[in-house]
């Protein structure tokens, strides 16, 4: 399989699944089980280079070097480490694009999770997330997707062998029902059992409710979790925080909702970011507790991060208090998520804060199809004053 919007014809060796890269190698005179042995390599080892591979006879890594790209990252720009362990990295593409991700700790539990990016930028546009109002520049390909897991758990092994990386959640940059494809592939990549070998059960895409997305992954049958942003209760005020919503009614979610394929056990997640004095009352949780009954749900309440730069603010913690109190006397699991990585603008919606605006497509001016393959332009630039050398004129 060659990645069309990748910077050369090269097939990306991490986009590959072991019968892919079996049929690649066979068909250039190589044994097929090498193929295997390639993959583990790069996915269950998460090499950074093909000199890496020891047990791969040199006339083959000289043929991958001559024939084939790595894919993925080609560079961790930064790394910034919260005071409350989490990390949050800034990777770069071949196409000099950028995207950052975070890698959380639970400290109760004493395992790490990392919230994925799944796009350069964002066409969603939601109104009280930092991340869409950069614009969109394009999707990411499997590879850079999963690599971010990679290389994080290449750093954390090093770090602590002994640290234990579980769970994977599709909730960084972009929506991953409008990349959809890239990340079931990604899913597949990362949950093979001859590579990373992540769990489906510990793996959750999240999406504002794009239904042709929801249709495509429950088509795909990958057993992961599935997250639904809601963050209001009528089609009205859907569209007023989340404007594409208009063209994703609330009835015909909670409709596909309810019917999406769950494993025995298994729930949805509705999260919900409270904004005060907008979606915050006691009625808001009423009607809440109402329409989503008979969706085997649990319900995760956000309080926002506020910033300077969005016309919203977090409500007290008494008011958040007692709209989940609303929720669980209704019965529901309910639980309050207060942001992690705050310190470092890791938390939700605070992805790719420190940047100047530049090129990317806001929503409604373009379809993400339109510019996926995009590389013109400028850049967001990240974390600008470690990162001079990347400033545009």
């Amino acid at each position: 399989m060659v990645d069309k919007t990748s910077p050369t014809a090269q097939p990306a060796l991490r986009s590959l699944l072991p019968e892919e890269l079996s049929s690649l190698l066979v068909g250039a005179g190589f044994e097929a089980y090498r193929g295997k042995q390639v993959f583990q390599w790069l996915h269950a080892k998460s090499v950074r280079s093909i000199d890496e591979m020891v047990n791969v006879p040199k006339k083959l890594r000289d043929w991958l070097s001559e024939n084939t790209r790595l894919g993925g990252a080609t560079a961790l720009l930064d790394e910034r480490r919260s005071d409350d362990g989490s990390s949050k990295f800034l990777f770069q593409f071949a196409d000099g694009r950028k995207v950052e991700s975070v890698l959380m700790p639970d400290p109760k539990r004493a395992f790490f999770t990392m919230c994925v990016s799944s796009q350069v930028g964002c066409a969603v546009d939601c109104k009280f997330c930092l991340t869409g109002r950069n614009g969109f520049f394009r999707n990411m390909t499997a590879d850079e997707i999963a690599d971010q897991v990679l290389w994080a758990r290449r750093i954390l092994r090093e770090r602590d062998p002994d640290a234990i990386f579980r769970n994977i959640v599709y909730m960084g940059m972009g929506e991953p029902l409008l990349n959809t494809a890239a990340v079931v592939r990604s899913i597949r990549l990362l949950t093979h059992s001859e590579g990373a070998d992540f769990s489906p059960r510990r793996i959750t895409v999240s999406t504002s409710g794009i239904l042709p997305g929801l249709a495509e992954l429950a088509a795909a049958e990958t057993n992961v979790g599935l997250a639904i942003s809601l963050n209001a209760v009528t089609q009205e005020l859907r569209e007023q925080v989340m404007p594409i919503t208009r063209k994703y009614p609330l009835d015909e979610l909670l409709e596909a909702a309810a019917n999406f394929p769950l494993r025995p056990g298994r729930r949805i997640t509705f999260e919900y970011v409270l904004l005060a004095g907008v979606n915050d009352s006691i009625e808001d949780a009423r009607i809440m507790a109402r329409i989503l009954r008979g969706i085997p749900c649990k319900i995760n309440l956000i309080p926002f991060n506020a910033n300077p730069l969005l016309p919203y603010a977090r409500p007290e913690r008494e008011q958040v208090d007692r709209f989940q109190e609303v929720l669980s006397a209704a019965r529901y699991t309910v639980s309050t998520r207060w942001s992690k990585a705050q310190d470092v603008s890791g938390a939700c919606g605070n992805l790719a804060t420190e940047f100047r605006q530049g090129g990317g497509v806001r929503a409604g001016a373009a379809a993400p199809a339109a510019v996926a393959s995009a590389s013109e332009g400028h850049d967001l630039d990240f974390f600008t004053a470690g990162l001079a050398d990347d400033e545009e004129d």
